[in-house]
């Protein structure tokens, strides 16, 4: 944990821009992680539609869903 607590203390150092060019780059990193993360529930979203139509999930109403919870 000291290392990454130096690290961020050299990088708040940093010029404005290389402290932007860091930001971008982290960003883009934690993108990566989102579209892996996006694909794995885009598959689970085709199962559960495949299921529904093979009539092994049934629909329930939003109305019912949220009444459930208030």
């Amino acid at each position: 944990m000291a290392d990454i607590k130096e690290l961020l203390e050299k990088a708040i150092n940093l010029p404005p821009a290389e402290r932007a060019y860091i930001i971008d780059k982290l960003m883009l990193s934690l993108d990566t992680a989102d579209n892996e993360l996006e694909k794995h529930w885009a598959a689970e979203a085709e199962s559960r539609i495949d299921a529904y139509e093979r009539g092994e999930l049934k629909a329930v109403s939003i109305k019912d869903v949220l009444g459930k919870y208030r």
